[in-house]
């Protein structure tokens, strides 16, 4: 028998109708994967979480990453395109940073997740 199934199939009306307050219609559903997609890359995600802290420019950030400079313009403009960072010139050199606060508490939920689960303690 199937671990993952019930043993014996009653479907909670009350349960779904629950459920079905959750869930949002397909466009939404559909840029929520997107977003998803674009946080899935680890390089993009270092850039995130590097982010979450102060804004800093392509060359900061390729360093960072040990990737060339035009490696982590890349990055930055797919995390553009999802309107997950921006940007501001200051002379000669562009600075990005996170878009609102809801692309840092992503970033930082992820990773507090991710640490508890591998060193098993609360963040």
């Amino acid at each position: 028998m199937n671990q993952d199934l019930c043993e014996r199939r009653i479907i909670h009306e009350d349960r779904l109708e629950v459920a079905r307050h959750h869930l949002l219609d397909y466009t939404e559903i559909d840029s929520m994967s997107d977003l998803f997609k674009a946080m899935a890359d680890p390089g993009r995600l270092k850039i995130l979480l590097a982010l979450a802290g102060q804004e800093m420019c392509v060359c900061d950030l390729a360093a960072l990453l040990g990737v060339s400079e035009s490696a982590a313009s890349h990055q930055i403009r797919i995390l553009r395109t999802m309107n997950l960072v921006k940007n501001r010139r200051e002379g000669q050199v562009l600075y990005y940073r996170l878009v609102d606060d809801h692309v840092t508490q992503l970033a930082q939920v992820a990773r507090d997740h991710v640490l508890e689960l591998t060193q098993g303690k609360q963040v």
